[in-house]
């Protein structure tokens, strides 16, 4: 593809090995074409060799070639630990009309597990609402992957099965499951009531005296959920995850709610300084490329 993927390719292809690996290969394209020359963007199946280490998997035909040695890289040969957190509680399936929220966080992460089996990382798949709904294990194979893709595709034909979201429950389990030190990549609106936050914020920092690496994508359609732009006229607004109602007309509430929407946004950008957890507001009308180049800051902090 030679234009930009967009949410309603993802609907109309339905195929999210393609999709992602149309994603990938686009974005390593325009990573080499740009100034972000920096980053490692080449995959390769050896490595070289540290002096003092066993030449036991010395490649000699390489080293015939190019007078260096490299050993040879298997699969479970692994950089990086990777456990990527999905929110799937019924906020996420706003806007109804294309599933916005769910559908660009599926992709960015099939998009991520592409990108991290290239590199051949090891990475994990946890879908959450109320509760953990599915947990893969981590793995690096290509097999793997087609397994998370699929999954990962499915969960877009999905309803949700919950009527709430608990992040700081979910997020405290895995914290308590990774036996080593990880990248936990957590995909969410991170709705939730006031006095949930605290919750959240120890949830979080529990990854972090874990000594886990912590990256959020604050998942938002920007249009509507901050700047609450809604046509003038009478709406009733239905809460997907408690199902109350609101008849009003958007002028009456506009400039409380996004006074409100960015006191929060700004109290979780804080927080997240803190904990030194890198917090990266996303807008799903916004290019996908920006979630991949923030992984590969990432990254980059992780090594």
């Amino acid at each position: 593809m030679k234009t930009p993927l967009t949410l309603a390719d993802v609907q109309k292809f339905r195929n999210m090995e393609f999709l992602a690996k149309q994603l990938v290969e686009g974005f390593i394209t325009g990573l080499h074409q740009s100034p972000y020359h920096g980053f490692s963007v080449e995959f390769s199946e050896h490595r070289l060799y540290n002096s003092g280490e066993s030449t036991r998997h010395i490649d000699w035909k390489v080293f015939a070639r190019t007078d260096k040695l490299f050993v040879k890289r298997y699969e479970e040969e692994t950089n990086l630990r990777c456990h990527m957190l999905l929110d799937v509680s019924p906020s996420m399936y706003y806007p109804t009309d294309n599933l916005g929220k769910i559908t660009f966080s599926a992709l960015c992460a099939a998009a991520l597990a592409t990108l991290l089996r290239k590199q051949r990382d090891a990475v994990g798949l946890v879908t959450f609402s109320d509760k953990i709904e599915l947990q893969t294990p981590v793995r690096s194979t290509g097999s793997h992957l087609h397994t998370l893709l699929l999954l990962l595709q499915r969960q877009l034909e999905q309803q949700p099965t919950s009527r709430d979201t608990n992040v700081a429950g979910v997020v405290h389990q895995i914290a308590q499951q990774i036996p080593k030190r990880s990248l936990v990549i957590i995909f969410s609106d991170m709705l939730s009531r006031q006095d949930d936050l605290e919750e959240i914020f120890a949830s979080l920092q529990h990854l972090r005296h874990q000594n886990h690496e912590v990256l959020i994508f604050h998942v938002m359609d920007k249009k509507t959920e901050e700047e609450f732009d809604f046509a003038e006229r009478p709406y009733v607004f239905v809460d997907m995850e408690t199902g109350q109602e609101l008849k009003l007309q958007p002028s009456q509430v506009r400039e409380h709610y996004r006074a409100a929407v960015e006191s929060y946004k700004r109290e979780l950008e804080l927080k997240c300084g803190q904990y030194r957890i890198d917090f990266v507001p996303v807008d799903i009308s916004e290019p996908f490329d920006k979630v991949l180049y923030a992984y590969l800051v990432k990254r980059g902090k992780v090594r």
